[in-house]
């Protein structure tokens, strides 16, 4: 597990903004049932994509003109129960850290994994998130 002091600041990056943290798998599952659309930022320390991931989807939530009902977090390495719930939801995509998906009533209807963002500007992650919130918000 990576420790506090190195996840906090990266945590707050999306939390400051709004995103709800998912820490357990009961709160996973209970955000899953709820009718509406939740986007899930499976956080990482990753530089090389996480770096761009969380800005990525923080512009995509301040500049979309329909946005997901509600945003939410989980932390790769750092909330790990809470994750592998998440990612029993996203199969059958394989494990992925950052990843960044939409649900509908629960349905996953919108992936980015982290091949999809590694090497791509924030910029590029944020434009495939609006177009995802134009379709499905």
């Amino acid at each position: 597990m990576y420790p506090a002091e190195i996840v906090e600041p990266m945590k707050a990056e999306l939390t400051e903004f709004g995103f709800e943290e998912l820490l357990s798998p009961e709160q996973v599952a209970s955000q899953m049932q709820k009718q509406g659309t939740t986007l899930v930022m499976i956080n990482s320390v990753c530089g090389c994509s996480a770096g761009t991931a969380r800005p990525g989807v923080l512009m995509a939530v301040q500049n979309a003109p329909k946005k997901p009902d509600f945003l939410t977090t989980s932390f790769a390495g750092f909330d790990r129960d809470a994750v592998a719930k998440v990612r029993e939801y996203l199969m059958p995509y394989p494990p992925s850290s950052p990843a960044i998906a939409l649900f509908k009533d629960g349905q996953l209807v919108h992936m980015i994994e982290r091949h999809q963002i590694e090497g791509r500007p924030a910029q590029v992650i944020a434009s495939n998130l609006i177009a995802a919130f134009n379709e499905y918000c």
